[in-house]
């Protein structure tokens, strides 16, 4: 057949050498199209292959998870030291009733939710994303050692204001971060390090909040000034450093060879379509694609149930306090359950990636937290609620990093889209926080948080069954070979480049 005469390309063939064709100009680089493996990985084996491979999530392992988990500690302890605060005489300095406390806790996610969205579509648009979040948690360390000078109840409302603003780019976007570097299979054990961390944060709060809290008095200032200004200080210093080692995203690395940088890049391209910091999506797009997605509302719905559960953190110590110890002796129990958490959360993320699930385990997770619940709302007795305060951490927060993860692989592409849906899940999920605040008194059955937080599990278990209900659905409609069926299934948010990699719906 001559030239003139060859048959044109059918739509699909054409779709697929538009996408071969497709370049990247980010930071002035050309990258293959997702389905075409780089020159300098053809030529090695596929030992060879598999050897640089773990090379490479050794070298990020070793780099990105101890700067993230790090950072991730300082944020929980800043954010918690109010808690502990408490113990140690702030709200009789300050004057302030049951009722100003909790507005001062909850006030935080007032500056904190909202700021998450913007600062999630400006980290894609930056080479140096690791940077931006390094400069942040030095201007939350500034701040919350700002915490120490107030003297008035509406001044530490403002700056707790202030300070939920700047910790807005931390958690969205160390997700986020954490999803351009790692695959789907290895993104579970990565959350579940965050989450330790987290829990590290939790448990070394607690300890340190109790050492600290002995100056108190010392040259004439408070404990809980102390407290304030000595891990503000720490977080300032400590995020400084970070920015010198954080890397940036895979295809502008400077940490890595070229022929790892082109692996780093290939490994999410061959996984969804394109890598971070090289598609042109614009951030308008990307929210208005999020919004559109039904199972992002799903998300956020989930995420507000689930968020309410893992209010308990914000009032930890007084819930242990409840026990009836002294508040030296209650800071110091606060620990074991959060180390316990970290063990949890190595070994459910484990078995979640390992068995490639996410809806029984996150079943499972909650109907513990349900018997947890009514534990102290039924006895006084402390052995039984201590048992209870042990396994809470995990059993109510546990699910979180089964969200995340599902956010990052069901909702992969566009990076516009991703960033703006693991914010807003974040953020209006992060509401939680702030009616939850108001729901724990009248200890030691704390009846009212409990008895809501037994409700919100409930809710929870049908909301996550509704959305696995539908991502099946949408499986059946991509396996069943019908166009009409799979344009239904790309209109809720798969894109034609999962189409073309046999992409489906996982872990549900």
């Amino acid at each position: 057949m001559t030239h003139d005469q060859a048959e044109p390309p059918s739509p699909k063939e054409d779709i697929k050498m538009k996408i071969d064709d497709a370049v990247s100009s980010a930071e002035g680089q050309v990258h293959t199209a997702y389905d075409r493996m780089p020159q300098s990985l053809i030529g090695l084996s596929e030992v060879d292959r598999e050897a640089l491979n773990k090379k490479l999530v050794r070298k990020l392992d070793y780099t990105i998870l101890p700067i993230v988990g790090i950072l991730y500690i300082l944020n929980y302890i800043d954010r918690q030291n109010l808690a502990a605060a408490k113990l140690q005489g702030i709200t009789q300095d300050l004057n302030m009733s049951t009722t100003q406390f909790a507005t001062a806790v909850s006030i935080l996610f007032v500056g904190y939710l909202p700021f998450q969205i913007p600062s999630n579509l400006l980290i894609t648009k930056i080479s140096r994303p690791g940077m931006y979040i390094c400069v942040a948690v030095a201007i939350w360390g500034s701040i919350s050692a700002a915490t120490a000078a107030v003297n008035t109840y509406s001044q530490l409302v403002g700056v707790r204001v202030i300070l939920g603003v700047v910790e807005a780019v931390f958690f969205p976007g160390a997700v986020y971060y954490l999803s351009a570097w790692y695959t789907k299979r290895e993104l579970g054990k990565r959350f579940a390090a965050l989450y330790i961390a987290q829990q590290v944060g939790n448990a070394f709060g607690g300890l340190f909040a109790a050492a600290v809290l002995q100056l108190d008095g010392q040259r004439g200032i408070a404990g809980w000034r102390w407290l304030f200004i000595i891990e503000g200080s720490a977080t300032v210093f400590i995020g400084v450093i970070c920015a010198f080692f954080m890397p940036e995203f895979p295809h502008n690395s400077r940490m890595l060879t070229q022929a790892q940088r082109e692996l780093a890049v290939w490994r999410i391209e061959s996984e969804a379509g394109a890598a971070e910091g090289t598609e042109n999506e614009s951030a308008w797009s990307g929210f208005k694609q999020a919004l559109s997605d039904p199972k992002m509302l799903l998300m956020i719905l989930c995420n507000l149930l689930s968020q309410a559960q893992g209010s308990i953190a914000n009032y930890f110590p007084t819930l242990v306090n409840s026990l009836g110890y002294n508040s030296t002796i209650s800071l110091l129990l606060t620990a074991p359950p959060y180390i316990l958490a970290g063990i949890v959360y190595y070994f459910l993320m484990y078995y979640s990636d390992r068995k490639n699930t996410v809806y029984f385990p996150i079943v499972t997770l909650i109907s513990i937290a349900i018997i947890m619940y009514i534990i102290p709302l039924t006895t006084t007795n402390v052995g039984a609620r201590y048992f209870s305060i042990m396994i809470l951490p995990f059993a109510s927060v546990g699910p979180q990093l089964l969200l995340y993860k599902t956010i990052n692989l069901h909702l992969a592409r566009p990076v516009a889209k991703r960033a703006v849906a693991s914010a807003l899940v974040n953020a209006i999920g992060g509401t939680s926080n702030i009616w939850a605040s108001y729901l724990y008194y009248q200890g030691p059955h704390f009846y009212a948080a409990f008895g809501t937080l037994t409700a919100c599990a409930l809710l929870f278990i049908l909301t996550i069954t509704v959305y696995r209900w539908l991502v099946r659905r949408d499986n059946r409609y991509m396996d069943s070979g019908d166009q009409t069926l799979i344009a239904k299934a790309m209109k809720r948010g798969v894109t034609e480049e999962m189409i073309q990699l046999n992409w489906r719906y996982e872990m549900y």
